[in-house]
């Protein structure tokens, strides 16, 4: 199969170490290289002259991109955050010529990248985003047993409620279905959509927003065709019983969506962008700076992203 890539990220933190943990893990049945600085790389691996140039029976493969200079485990320079940068650029580019089957992305460090390069973006996601030339993505994390997306993501709680608009959760109610259908071979997929208040505003006297427009929006999607529920009480929708009734959780704001995620499956979780014209997952950690190069960091996460991206490119065909 086409090879994935997965981009170095953050040289400082704990992502390379991982990535030849994945490959240990994943070189038979997911192949993929690392695009990135071979001198970055703490163990045995090859540098690649192309993307089809992996051999699963040698070590890490490396697409060879040039930094500043040598890394220091747990010690960020903002020299490097260009090179980081344009590494996942780069990545973009590959994935856009066909030429892997998806990106995988390992943890960057935002204020590294702010520093050293006047990175403008919030993260990751809205970096591929612009890249891609679209207006809106959508985060999702999943793992076996749950999958999550957030309508906001990192803003403050209080200025949920002003960013919370039925266009916005209506976009991002249409992005999910049809990443779901696309990328997960699911063909009618089932949206259940937390309220934002407690109990789902209890008609009314805990808050107004599900009264006043949420169950409308959601009631006119239904009408459309899509197999939308809600707004349902968010603190009934993530037992066990409870997840069998849908195939993705859409939640008002991040934490709504990310503790119940971290609380079943933390060290396995994905994060997966919804809606670029290319497959993009990472795993769903920082950079973890206090534990690099002390040759303990987990790499299930990461394992478990390079799975997701390699069955959702073989969905996409």
């Amino acid at each position: 199969m086409t090879p994935l890539c997965l981009t170095c990220g953050e040289p400082a933190g704990i992502g390379l170490e991982i990535a030849s943990k994945a490959w240990d893990a994943l070189r038979f049945e997911a192949p993929f290289f690392v695009l990135g600085d071979p001198r970055h790389i703490d163990g045995p691996a090859v540098v690649i002259s192309a993307p089809d140039a992996i051999d699963p029976a040698g070590p890490l493969p490396v697409l060879s991109h040039d930094f500043a200079g040598a890394a220091r485990a747990g010690q960020p320079d903002p020299a490097h955050a260009q090179g980081v940068i344009d590494v996942i650029a780069r990545a973009v580019t590959l994935a856009k010529a066909g030429q892997v089957a998806g990106i995988c992305t390992l943890p960057i460090h935002k204020k590294a990248l702010k520093d050293g390069a006047g990175f403008t973006y919030p993260g990751h996601t809205e970096y591929l985003a612009a890249l891609d030339g679209k207006p809106q993505v959508v985060m999702m994390l999943a793992c076996p047993g749950l999958r999550v997306v957030p309508v906001t993501i990192h803003i403050a709680l209080a200025d949920v409620p002003k960013a919370l608009t039925p266009d916005l959760l209506r976009d991002t109610l249409r992005i999910t279905e049809a990443a779901l259908k696309r990328d997960f071979g699911i063909a009618q997929p089932r949206l259940a959509v937390c309220g934002l208040n407690p109990h789902a505003g209890e008609g009314g006297t805990m808050g107004q927003e599900e009264q006043a427009w949420i169950a409308d929006c959601l009631a006119a999607l239904a009408q459309d065709g899509m197999a939308v529920t809600g707004p349902w009480p968010a603190d009934t929708m993530f037992h066990a019983k409870a997840r069998m009734g849908y195939d993705v959780a859409v939640a008002m704001y991040h934490d709504q969506a990310l503790i119940p995620i971290k609380t079943i499956d933390f060290a396995g979780g994905v994060n997966v962008t919804l809606g670029l014209d290319f497959i993009r997952t990472s795993p769903d950690h920082g950079t973890a700076f206090d534990i690099a190069g002390r040759g303990i960091a987990d790499p299930t996460s990461t394992i478990a992203a390079l799975r997701m991206a390699r069955d959702m490119a073989r969905a996409r065909g």
